[in-house]
């Protein structure tokens, strides 16, 4: 077997070997540059599968073309989210898109509460007026403490039942909404029937659900009107859940009095790169992370040594499992 791994990154590559060894199956590695979609145009040499962890869309129909004419049958993303490619292409062409469902859901869960702490806690306020030289207890900086918050997890799936678990241990009360309710969150939080029902009672809401035409955008300016004056919206998700400019409206006019953010809808312009700040120049990330209430981070919430080491081999076993029995597992299109 022959798996050709492209976008491995520097992080990744201990876990690869690993994998290679204790399984001895030849990998190649790709560059990170040029791209997946470069590359499939242009690679000439037999390939048995596919692995790659991408941030850039892939939904070239040329590119699915090519990967049918090497044989090609499964894609095994090192990701959850798999909206990046098109979906529908590849399965018009029998190819297999897979993810890794389960990386370590304490990796998310931890970023999201991290986040709500800072923010509930006042951390970029306090620093900012230390900066100053103002040490005082000014009445602006007081906080609350998250046992007595009302935190609302929108998606009770692994990591949205990780991070309930997280901040019930802290104290704080937990509701929840999922359109398909987790049996293992009984005693853990109490489902409200609706979103909206959730946004007017919950003091944080944190977001934990896949992207698709149902969910994009589903926090705009409709639903934010209908949360608490001072909530905070904490998003470790996927980018466009939220429409972030409704977002900024509202940490901007004071009915969101915090947000902790660690995807975008535009993140593809910097995420995993080093770029010139002037790229970034009158848009929403420098809005953002020019903002003392918000939490930015970019894409950061996966990165533990576990979750690394947990994606690499999960989708590679992906790949071992459908050549060696034909099964194929977590299979998103």
């Amino acid at each position: 077997m022959r798996i050709l791994a492209f976008n491995v990154q520097p992080y990744e590559e201990k876990a690869f070997v690993k994998w290679a060894k204790d399984n001895d199956i030849e990998i190649f590695v790709q560059e990170i540059v040029p791209g997946f979609d470069d590359c499939m145009l242009t690679y000439d040499y037999y390939i048995d599968r596919v692995t790659t962890q991408q941030v850039i869309p892939v939904k070239d129909e040329a590119v699915f073309d090519k990967l049918k004419e090497f044989g090609i049958k499964q894609i095994a993303s090192r990701t959850a989210g798999v909206d990046m490619f098109g979906l529908d292409m590849a399965r018009e062409r029998e190819i297999a898109i897979t993810n890794v469902p389960r990386y370590s859901p304490n990796a998310i869960a931890e970023l999201a509460v991290s986040h709500t702490m800072q923010l509930l806690r006042n951390v970029n306020r306090i620093r900012n007026a230390m900066s100053k030289g103002d040490f005082s207890w000014n009445k602006e900086l007081i906080s609350r403490e998250i046992r007595s918050c009302t935190v609302g997890i929108i998606g009770t799936g692994k990591i949205g039942l990780t991070t309930a678990q997280l901040f019930k241990g802290l104290g704080a009360k937990i509701i929840g909404y999922d359109k398909f309710r987790n049996p293992d969150a009984e005693g853990v939080l109490e489902y409200k029937d609706t979103v909206e029902e959730l946004l007017k009672e919950s003091d944080v809401v944190s977001l934990h659900l896949p992207l698709n035409d149902e969910t994009y955008h589903l926090i705009d300016k409709e639903k934010i009107d209908m949360m608490k004056k001072g909530a905070i919206l904490i998003n470790t998700g996927r980018g466009a859940l939220v429409n972030i400019e409704d977002v900024i409206d509202a940490l901007e006019s004071g009915k969101l009095s915090g947000a902790g953010i660690d995807v975008l809808e535009c993140e593809t312009i910097y995420v995993n790169q080093k770029i010139d700040v002037n790229n970034i120049k009158d848009t929403e990330v420098e809005k953002l992370m020019n903002m003392e209430n918000v939490v930015l981070t970019g894409h950061f919430a996966f990165f533990t040594e576990t979750a690394v080491d947990n994606l690499v081999s999960t989708a590679l076993d992906n790949i071992r499992i459908q050549v060696e029995t034909d099964e194929i597992r977590n299979c998103m299109n």
